[in-house]
């Protein structure tokens, strides 16, 4: 156990992309958990795109991260100090206690996981706030039926992989969209999707036009931009989409200008916006189901695991440029 508490915090608000300096690390006291707190030390800090648009002080669904602030984030990890009878020492938790060795936290901040068929990493991922998001946006928005065809942006991620794994467990064709061959082969090898279009190959509109001969029922949609307006066009009559995420404009000054927003009303498109942390009724739903298929064996995922919470900023600028493969975790 260490004597001190490691932390990283918001020093400078990026504008574009953002930059280690943007992060300033400070050693802290190990803070005390006070009546009904629990005090964990964190193993693992997952690094998510919404992360930075908690940085920016832009009007949004959150709370900005305020300047000198430690950095949000979902974590996992143990139980070191109780004041609530539902926590002991030894308890492996999940949490949202941010870029930091140990985090203090109200008990009802916790999630008590059980690690016997499930690592510890996976509820940060395909069995944590990923999967979940994977869930619900298919099952509640896309909505596929066996035999339609579900496209997945951004599929070789921690929730576009899991997105295709379950349409396929519901008969649907599965099109995944990743950038480099590596990453297209692991998609259809490893994750069992149909096909999957590599947006970096350069010939974007071709590809998709010959992964898609009977259009687009249902899209997850993460990543936006040129791509999203690439399949607005290759969508079917009162298809669905659920947007999830819009990675490519994050970074951006000058975002994206859309070209096919009319196939919306031409089409009769629903799409719907979603942020998971608003539907947490739904959460033990989903997550019984992950994790059932986890541990079966049928839910299959990848994780690119920095070292060291100091490996925090620059881990999570390249997530931001694609450079992980699978879920992005930071092992502490």
């Amino acid at each position: 156990m260490s004597d001190h508490n490691l932390q990283c915090v918001l020093a400078e608000r990026p504008v574009g992309w953002v930059e280690p300096k943007h992060f300033r690390f400070e050693r802290k006291a190990i803070p005390e958990p006070g009546e009904g707190e629990v005090l964990v030390r964190n193993h693992y800090l997952s690094l998510d795109p919404y992360m930075r648009g908690r940085m920016s002080d832009a009007k949004s669904y959150a709370e900005p991260v305020a300047l000198g602030a430690v950095v949000v984030g979902g974590t996992a990890g143990e139980v070191v100090a109780s004041r609530d009878p539902a926590f002991q020492p030894g308890d492996k938790v999940v949490g949202q206690l941010g870029w930091q060795l140990y985090g203090v936290t109200p008990a009802r901040g916790l999630q008590k996981v059980d690690t016997t068929h499930v690592p510890l990493s996976a509820y940060l991922g395909p069995v944590g706030m990923p999967g979940v998001t994977a869930w619900y946006g298919l099952n509640r928005i896309c909505e596929p039926n066996a035999g339609e065809t579900v496209v997945v942006t951004a599929a070789s991620g921690a929730v576009g992989s899991v997105v295709g794994q379950l349409a396929k467990a519901k008969g649907c064709r599965v099109v995944g969209v990743a950038g480099g061959a590596e990453k297209c082969g692991y998609v259809v090898d490893e994750l069992g999707f149909d096909a999957c279009v590599d947006y970096k190959a350069g010939k974007l509109k071709d590809d998709l036009k010959a992964a898609l001969p009977h259009g687009v029922d249902a899209l997850f949609e993460n990543v936006g931009g040129e791509i999203f307006d690439a399949l607005l066009a290759r969508t079917n009559a009162f298809g669905r989409i659920a947007l999830c995420g819009m990675i490519s404009d994050y970074n951006s000054t000058d975002p994206y200008c859309m070209k096919n927003v009319r196939t919306v009303l031409i089409n009769r498109l629903k799409l719907q916006g979603f942020i998971v942390s608003e539907h947490m009724d739904q959460w033990p739903l989903a997550l019984r189901e992950l994790a059932g298929m986890m541990a079966a064996g049928k839910l299959h995922y990848r994780e690119s695991i920095a070292q060291g919470l100091e490996s925090a900023p620059e881990a999570f600028i390249g997530m931001l440029k694609g450079h992980n493969f699978g879920k992005q975790l930071v092992q502490l």
